[in-house]
């Protein structure tokens, strides 16, 4: 769902979803079954933006995942520019 999301509001030309939840085993955030992903995402979209807004609009593109599958989420953006 992930992946789905994220491609559909970027049209990446990079994605890369790296799911570290194993390595979180016993975290009292992964309790409750939520994840903890990094993402590495290229994306015309994101010229012209900065970090934190970079930042902004992935946690808005995943939306309500963000409360039901993600605990943790680690966030690598770019612009295809290579900003």
């Amino acid at each position: 769902m992930i992946r789905t999301r994220l491609e559909q509001a970027f049209a990446p030309d990079a994605l890369e979803i790296i799911d570290d939840s194993h390595r979180h085993a016993g975290h009292a955030g992964a309790k409750d079954g939520r994840g903890h992903f990094r993402v590495r995402i290229v994306s015309q979209r994101f010229a012209g933006t900065k970090t934190l807004e970079r930042h902004r609009m992935v946690y808005a593109a995943l939306g309500t995942l963000m409360q039901t599958d993600i605990h943790a989420l680690s966030v690598d953006a770019h612009s295809s520019d290579g900003q």
